[in-house]
């Protein structure tokens, strides 16, 4: 017979949160910033779809050589495999849509799973339905997908630390998906949102600005707003300036992607931002992606991080990415410090 506080919901619920289940349940998904060694990336190897696409419709610089575009694209591949990360590939018939490679737009990570992008273009959307069931293959949860009247990218969010996030906000991007995607991070510890005015002619933040180490940031200054600048500079951040308006623009020189802190995989062609970031310590791994860039991307826009290891393990929990009060978010591990505001 079974014992009668067993009969019927006389019981009371595991007490752990999704951030502790998810390694277990779904896999070692999730990260909380844009340099922490990397472990996992989703990218889309160009297809048929890159093949002879009219420039002027799907917002290129100029057509592409497809063979050579691919053969650019898997040495990228190489680099991060190279460098202990897992590639995984969106896979299938994305129709005619030439920018589906361009896959950080379509997905942002965080430490609980992926926010699915809702692209401004209409051009472009029902590239992020691909990216979608990739997702669910691999088994990486959709903890919100962007809706109503909301539009997003994902390189329009940057994670600075555990509980400060830059939203980008332009054509690419609006209002409506930073509220949802707010709704989403507060809980999770997310305390801290940073609004970036992305310029008129400029399509996502990270043509302008990125992060290259744990305190190390690297912008171009003309179009990148004071406050955010001041807010970094507060909190001991190393300021890296692109002075070269050509680099900036053409050369997609903050389109990089950390590999880990301190060390980037940046286009080739940008001299002076190069030696910019190697005086200020970070090591430079250049490529040549100048095929892929004629789609006006690069690197950065190519990538879709989905793992990352956290800086620091020392004063957390679990899979070393927070207490379980959640209230202790270290930006650096080793002693280092403690954003409190």
């Amino acid at each position: 017979m079974v014992p009668m506080e067993s009969r019927g919901e006389r019981w009371f619920a595991g007490e752990s949160d999704f951030e502790t289940d998810l390694p277990t349940l779904w896999g070692d998904w999730g990260l909380d910033s844009e340099v922490g060694r990397l472990r996992s990336v989703l990218l889309r190897r160009p297809g048929p779809e890159i093949e002879d696409v009219d420039p002027g419709r799907a917002r290129w610089l100029e057509r592409m050589d497809p063979e050579r575009a691919r053969r650019q694209h898997d040495r990228l591949a190489a680099i991060y495999r190279e460098a202990g990360a897992e590639v995984h590939y969106v896979e299938g018939d994305v129709g005619p849509r030439p920018n589906a490679l361009f896959v950080r737009d379509l997905v942002a990570m965080t430490p609980e799973g992926a926010i699915l992008a809702r692209p401004a273009m209409e051009a472009r959307r029902g590239e992020e339905v691909a990216v979608a069931r990739t997702l669910t293959s691999l088994g990486v949860p959709i903890i919100r997908t962007i809706s109503g009247r909301g539009v997003f990218e994902g390189a329009d969010l940057m994670w600075v630390d555990r509980r400060t996030v830059i939203i980008g906000l332009g054509n690419r991007s609006n209002r409506d998906a930073a509220r949802q995607i707010e709704e989403v991070l507060r809980p999770l510890g997310v305390e801290h949102f940073l609004p970036f005015a992305v310029p008129y002619g400029q399509a996502h933040i990270d043509g302008l600005f990125n992060l290259a180490d744990r305190d190390l940031a690297c912008f171009f200054p003309w179009q990148t707003p004071f406050e955010l600048v001041d807010f970094l500079r507060r909190r001991g951040f190393r300021l890296v300036e692109v002075s070269s308006p050509e680099e900036a623009k053409m050369g997609m020189a903050t389109n990089f992607v950390c590999l880990e802190p301190g060390r980037v995989v940046m286009p080739a062609g940008n001299p002076g931002t190069r030696g910019a970031l190697e005086a200020a310590g970070v090591e430079v791994v250049e490529l040549d992606v100048s095929e892929l860039q004629k789609g006006w991307g690069s690197i950065h826009c190519m990538t879709a991080p989905l793992a990352r290891e956290p800086l620091c393990g020392c004063a957390l929990s679990g899979r070393g990415r927070r207490s379980p009060d959640r209230t202790h978010y270290p930006l650096c591990g080793g002693g280092r410090r403690i954003i409190d505001e």
